[in-house]
């Protein structure tokens, strides 16, 4: 038995808590079974949201951290497709992506979900199809009754390559003069929840942005919201966001700041203070107006009488990206001209600022290593800075409000999360589970879990037993890591310790084969 956790007694109490907030009106009455939010931020790193250390305002967030848990130890793979794809199956990227595409023995946690009879929604990123005509890879294919959103990776926030509408193709809904895919991702999915108004069955919804990857877009007055608060520069920024984070108990406070990045200047010496500046506005302006359409979420579902019943999880899928965006990088995300016809011109250009339609920039390795306050290196990579993301968990009556768990958790542990909470079986035909659900621990206790995490892909490889870590980039050298002493990697402990390198690479190397196998 897991310590501190009993499945039967967590339903009843589950149930009591959600009917005693709800009231006794018939209308406002929920299931047992609780309704499961799903929200995924793209390409932000772990200081960036306010309740984790960030300035930039995200109260929504914020109440979801103080109402229920925040996990301090998280970790997601260190790009977009191998994270949503465990997230979708629980099963490690090394097997569940093939090809881009879910492997054809893994089952989304949605498929589960709707086989035990919830209804079941998404709006917005979805990566794991390959083109327009792949329908059996599609959501609506994949166990959702209703999608939303983006097929592909990245888009113009003003114009999206990609949008559907359930299986059909709908870019023409970009030509409403109002249209901003990060509002049109949170407003379909408050469509949805209206929609599902008074069904008898429980709600699984997955709430995936694209914000804040680029492109650098957003509405001029929220940027104008942030004028100013960049001055400072990267260097002060991280140091003020470390200080706060130590205050919030989301970091050791004996870890120091990683350095910053050998290629980005201290802010004194950088030429484009403006410019830069402006970067860092943008970005925070996507994050804002993300937090505000899950507001309007959480609004509905409170408003529903639904929200008190409801596991809300909050993760962002990797650490902050440092690319910079070239003006010769081409893709099908890319149109030629805005949508009133002028030219766009793409790449991180200093004469030109970001934030327009008509633009296409990212905000480069400076402001990605602020996200990623206080650890190490970026997205597409398995350093802490690429794959060490926030994990909020809210269930009013259930999780207890203001908790903290440093628990070593992984992004494929939400699957058998949802799985346990919604009394729902993962086929027994198909691959199992690599994750372990994560109730046991949001529920104030302990879990019999594995404590070896595997990651391979793009420019990382990473395998973590315990407190310790190897780690490499490419085909370099392991580095070794003890993560409790060392939580922000900076003393490579592979040459005094071969033994103990030699025996994890070794465990890696039959893990990576798995994947090759299957």
């Amino acid at each position: 038995m897991r310590a501190g956790f009993n499945r039967r007694d967590f339903l009843q109490t589950a149930a009591a808590a959600a009917l005693a907030a709800c009231g006794s009106e018939p209308e406002k009455q929920v299931q047992a079974r609780p309704n499961i939010v799903m929200i995924m931020a793209d390409d932000m790193g772990y200081s960036d949201i306010g309740c984790y250390g960030g300035e930039i305002p995200t109260p929504n967030l914020d109440r979801l951290g103080r109402g229920g848990m925040r996990f301090t130890n998280h970790h997601t793979n260190n790009m977009c497709v191998p994270t949503r794809a465990a997230l979708m199956s629980g099963v490690q990227s090394d097997v569940s992506v093939q090809k881009g595409v879910l492997h054809p023995r893994t089952v989304t946690v949605a498929q589960s979900l709707k086989d035990a009879g919830y209804h079941t929604l998404m709006s917005g990123k979805w990566h794991l199809a390959k083109s327009l005509e792949d329908k059996p890879n599609m959501p609506c294919h994949k166990g959702f009754d209703r999608y939303y959103g983006m097929l592909f990776g990245s888009a113009d926030y003003w114009q999206v390559y990609g949008l559907m509408r359930d299986d059909e193709p709908v870019m023409e809904e970009c030509q409403r003069e109002d249209f901003y895919l990060t509002d049109a991702i949170s407003d379909n999915a408050v469509s949805f929840l209206k929609d599902a108004e008074g069904r008898d069955e429980p709600i699984f919804l997955y709430l995936a942005y694209t914000a804040a990857h680029w492109p650098l877009h957003a509405r001029e007055e929220d940027i104008a919201r942030h004028k100013g608060k960049y001055a400072g520069g990267w260097d002060a920024l991280r140091e003020q966001r470390h200080a706060r984070m130590k205050e919030l108990g989301v970091v050791n406070a004996d870890w120091p700041l990683s350095p910053r990045n050998a290629e980005v200047p201290a802010w004194q010496d950088e030429p484009h203070k403006e410019w830069q500046q402006r970067r860092m506005e943008v970005y925070a302006a996507q994050v804002e107006v993300m937090d505000q359409g899950i507001g309007r979420v959480l609004a509905e579902l409170e408003r529903q009488g639904r929200l008190a019943n409801t596991l809300v999880c909050f993760q962002i899928d990797n650490g902050g990206c440092h690319v910079e965006y070239t003006p010769d990088r081409k893709g099908d995300f890319l149109y030629e001209t805005t949508r009133d016809g002028r030219p766009i011109v793409p790449g991180n250009l200093p004469d030109i600022m970001p934030g327009p339609e008509g633009t296409f920039q990212s905000y480069g390795h400076g402001w990605a290593n602020a996200s990623n306050t206080p650890f190490r290196m970026y997205k597409q990579y398995d350093h802490e800075g690429g794959i060490r993301t926030p994990l909020i968990a809210h269930w009013p009556g259930v999780i207890a409000a203001g908790s903290k768990s440093d628990a070593l958790a992984h992004v494929v542990d939400l699957a058998p999360t949802f799985l346990e909470a919604a009394g729902a079986e993962h086929p027994a035909d198909l691959l199992p589970l690599d994750g372990t659900s994560l109730l046991p621990v949001m529920c104030g206790g302990e879990r019999d879990a594995p404590q070896t995490l595997y990651w391979q892909w793009n420019h990382g490889r990473a395998l973590r037993q315990g407190k310790w870590k190897i780690v490499a980039i490419d085909k370099g050298p392991w580095e070794l890591y003890d993560l409790d002493a060392d939580g922000t990697e900076l003393h490579d402990l592979a040459a005094q310790m071969p033994e103990r390198v030699a025996q994890m690479e070794a465990d890696w190397q039959r893990w990576n084969e798995r994947g090759e196998q299957l």
